[in-house]
């Protein structure tokens, strides 16, 4: 019997909601990873985009465990000497609550080119609202 490759016209994407509300960062990374790569299908093919998109919403309600929310740091580099930026998480988080989970599920994907196709399939919103009715998404549970 040979093994199954799913192609990617044969692939169906289905469009997801996920509640951030309360929900603690890693957990909530690897689940939304999971889904982006299409793991919880069973055709999944580790070679093609299985996956569906996924619409995070509350990303500012997302919770840390711990001391991490002064703890913890974000980097980032311009390129020349000298200019290495850090920031905390309760820093980032009164800027721009999307990149927290954006940065969280990002480092969770392939680097790679077919990382850069899956991450695009990412919606995050600070707030409760998302302009993608259209697409008839369903809820996710965690």
């Amino acid at each position: 019997m040979s093994t199954y490759m799913a192609k990617p016209e044969e692939i169906q994407h289905e469009w997801y909601v996920i509640d951030a509300d309360g929900q603690t960062l890693g957990r909530l990374a690897t689940e939304i990873a999971t889904i982006l790569r299409g793991k919880h299908k069973t055709t999944f093919t580790p070679h093609v985009d299985t996956g569906d998109f996924v619409i995070v919403i509350n990303a500012e309600k997302v919770k840390l465990t711990g001391n991490k929310l002064d703890q913890k740091k974000y980097y980032r580099h311009s390129g020349y000497p000298g200019g290495l930026k850090e920031m905390t998480y309760r820093r980032l988080l009164e800027k721009k609550p999307e990149l927290i989970i954006e940065k969280a599920v990002k480092g969770m994907i392939p680097h790679n080119k077919l990382g850069r196709q899956i991450i695009n399939k990412l919606k995050v919103y600070a707030g409760p609202d998302h302009p993608h009715q259209a697409q008839q998404p369903k809820e996710w549970e965690l």
